[in-house]
């Protein structure tokens, strides 16, 4: 009788141990509205690719920071996708894309990013580069690990470099990072 009960109690421990390690939609939207983020992220599922995706998009980084990059208007966004309306383990990485508007470009030649946390330097590479000339536009894309993330996100001051210039996230922008990082979370 004692092995009959095994299977079915392994089983109910499992099927539970799974559900404390994923999060329904539901729960992600009521999660941006407690922290108070409805303002930078959104929560969108499509019908027709079954996916849904969580992105933020921040603030610009100010007239000073902007004048001395030497561009009009820069800001960034990060978003990922999962598979149906619940999010079931944390991305690895996390797509991340500068958008910089400037009568000409800025970044053309040169988009490596470095990241400056306490003491370390963080090399995220070379972006992908895109640009709509038409539109006074620039984009550049990184896939950036979870790790590096949270490393940014942990620090109250980060700089960086990003092609010839060099800016640091404001206080908004580490929130930003910091919300995110809590709503990928699966538990």
């Amino acid at each position: 009788m004692k092995r009959f009960l095994i299977l079915p109690l392994a089983v109910l421990f499992l099927a539970s141990a799974l559900s404390a390690q994923s999060k329904t939609n539901e729960a992600i939207a009521k999660q941006i509205k407690d922290l108070k983020a409805e303002k930078a992220i959104t929560l969108t599922y499509d019908e027709a690719s079954k996916t849904s995706k969580i992105m933020v998009v921040a603030e610009d980084f100010g007239k000073s920071q902007n004048k001395r990059a030497g561009v009009e208007a820069m800001n960034f966004g990060m978003a990922f996708f999962y598979p149906g309306t619940t999010l079931t383990f944390a991305p690895a990485e996390i797509n991340l894309t500068f958008w910089v508007s400037n009568k000409k470009p800025k970044f053309a030649e040169a988009h490596r990013w470095t990241v400056t946390v306490g003491s370390e330097t963080i090399d995220l590479g070379e972006a992908r580069y895109a640009a709509r000339p038409k539109e006074n536009m620039e984009y550049l894309n990184f896939r950036i690990s979870r790790a590096d993330l949270e490393k940014i996100a942990r620090s109250p001051d980060v700089k960086f470099k990003l092609g010839n210039a060099e800016l640091k996230f404001t206080p908004e922008h580490l929130k930003n990072f910091n919300d995110f990082l809590k709503l990928s979370e699966t538990n």
